[in-house]
């Protein structure tokens, strides 16, 4: 088990949207699947991208990331969060998705899945482990940064 990640968010940006990629202890997530699905031998590999709010409603972000949604919502019945969408910008076309745990101390992101490939064994990917504090205050940095570039568009 991977304890105490250090999570933080990367915001890309081009002229109409941003995509977060999440980043644990300074590595993006994307490379971090990149190589395990490589290591592991799956084809196609990698191919993920951040997620676009623009492109699809997650609610708030505090709350999605924490795994805080109602039990009949989408993510409710999936019972895991996407936390990579396809490098295309679709977030249904190749979703890296994860069960979110969270208590007053911690934060796990466990399970992983490519709903795609249903096949492949991610259960030797993870689990993250984080500080509740730090990853809240991930979350509270992540919501400036986005309300703050939100204003530059304008």
């Amino acid at each position: 088990m991977d304890s105490n990640a250090n999570l933080s968010f990367l915001v890309e940006r081009d002229e109409r949207k941003f995509a977060i990629i999440p980043v644990l202890s300074g590595v993006p997530l994307t490379d971090m699947i990149l190589l395990f699905e490589r290591e592991n031998g799956y084809a196609p590999v990698g191919g993920y991208g951040g997620l676009i709010p623009d492109y699809f409603n997650y609610g708030p972000l505090d709350r999605y990331f924490l795994g805080d949604f109602e039990e009949n919502s989408y993510f409710g019945v999936l019972g895991r969060i996407y936390l990579l969408g396809c490098n295309c910008g679709e977030i249904g076309c190749w979703p890296l998705a994860a069960r979110v745990i969270s208590d007053a101390g911690s934060v796990v992101w466990d399970s992983f899945q490519q709903p795609h490939r249903p096949e492949r064994d991610y259960s030797h990917f993870g689990p993250f482990v984080f500080d509740a504090r730090q990853y809240r205050q991930a979350l509270a940095d992540l919501q400036v940064e986005l309300s703050s570039r939100a204003l530059d568009r304008e």
